[in-house]
């Protein structure tokens, strides 16, 4: 599909009006003009804009691919206010902890599977150090050399390199030696200090969380970028982290994905927050699709959202809907998450992004193109 830009959603305002014409001639927009679309422009108007950026980009392709996570553990040694997910780990009754031969055993559960990524990510555990994660990646790539693995969010990687007493780039170069490949985006939360120290006080800051993914990147390892949204911060906040992630880009091309996270208030210590509506996720996506010019990609992951929510931001910029995961991702289901069981067949995602008029491509981990389901009828 060509990109059309929709004239007849043009606001008044003529400082919106000029931010459109920026986007349509390929532009970059300002600081100050995403923060003015954060504050004046409505659904329609950024939505257009938005999957105006998107089709020129993908056209009608929508990303997914066949993955599996692995969650280590969820007893943590950090406190985040906004967490469902970990337990400390001075209540381990609450908590698992797997060792390497369990990892194995779900590795192993997908032999003769067509998955071509495991992911895993987890709580911060004291006992699971930076030569624990090096022995499981080379138990991995020996039983099943063409799976791609992405783990460890920075602030995984930022306690396991300080315990080792390895700078960053030292300790990335030895996962990387063992198998890792490259890196999710969790652990970002919102870069601004201020909030960080209210939400998430104790772990990696935002400095150290770009040094290690720079870092990744100048070591040849791609990575992904989150944000998460829809509690205490500002429209300014997500601006501000949204620039941070854009400069980086700018200097290292190492980023695949944004991918924004709804913040969820089930059973945490933010429950009184409430959640952001539907009106202003979609919102959110727009704004970052338009303001995050070189990122190729935009992902929302589809359990948080919800099915039906996840075919809508197919129209507010969002071109990638994760994998197919399975039903032992804890993450999304312990702090709220639409989808409780969150598992889709092959079958099933290619059908939700046709219903949404889309073109399903399933993809590796680097946007290497595997199948082409666009010929395929619509079932």
């Amino acid at each position: 599909m060509a990109a059309v830009l929709e004239t007849s959603i043009l606001p008044g305002d003529p400082d919106l009006k000029n931010i459109a014409q920026k986007v349509y001639n390929d532009q970059r927009i300002t600081d100050e003009e995403a923060l003015l679309l954060f504050e004046k422009g409505s659904l329609g108007f950024v939505g257009s804009l938005a999957n105006f950026v998107r089709e020129k980009l993908h056209g009608d392709i929508t990303y997914f691919n066949r993955n599996f996570h692995i969650e280590p553990t969820n007893a943590c040694i950090y406190t985040c206010n906004f967490c469902s997910y970990s337990r400390l780990y001075a209540h381990r009754d609450e908590a698992w902890e797997l060792g390497l031969e369990q990892m194995m055993d779900i590795v192993k559960k997908y032999d003769g599977e067509p998955v071509t990524e495991v992911h895993i990510v987890g709580g911060v555990h004291p006992k699971m150090n930076l030569e624990f994660f090096a022995e499981l990646l080379r138990k991995i790539k020996a039983h099943r050399p063409d799976l791609h693995i992405k783990g460890f969010t920075a602030v995984e990687l930022d306690y396991m390199f300080r315990k080792a007493k390895k700078t960053a780039e030292e300790g990335l170069f030895y996962l990387k030696e063992a198998g890792l490949e490259s890196l999710p985006g969790g652990g970002a939360e919102i870069f601004a200090e201020d909030i960080r120290k209210q939400i998430c006080p104790d772990k990696v800051d935002s400095d150290g969380w770009l040094h290690i993914h720079g870092t990744a990147h100048r070591l040849g390892m791609h990575t992904n970028a989150t944000m998460l949204y829809g509690h205490i911060e500002s429209f300014a906040d997500r601006v501000d982290h949204m620039r941070r992630l854009r400069e980086l880009q700018d200097q290292t091309k190492g980023f695949n994905t944004f991918i924004p996270l709804k913040f969820r208030n089930k059973d945490n210590d933010m429950s009184h927050v409430p959640e952001s509506t539907l009106v202003e996720d979609m919102r959110l996506y727009a704004i970052a699709r338009i303001y995050m010019d070189n990122f190729p990609h935009l992902k929302a992951y589809w359990p948080m959202l919800g099915r039906q929510n996840a075919q809508m931001s197919l129209s507010f910029g969002v071109n990638d809907l994760d994998g197919t995961i399975d039903d032992t991702t804890k993450i999304y289901s312990m702090a709220g998450a639409e989808e409780q069981t969150p598992s889709m067949s092959t079958q099933d995602l290619v059908v939700l992004i046709k219903q949404a008029r889309r073109q399903p491509v399933e993809r590796g981990t680097l946007y290497n193109v595997i199948k082409d389901y666009g010929a395929e009828e619509l079932v």
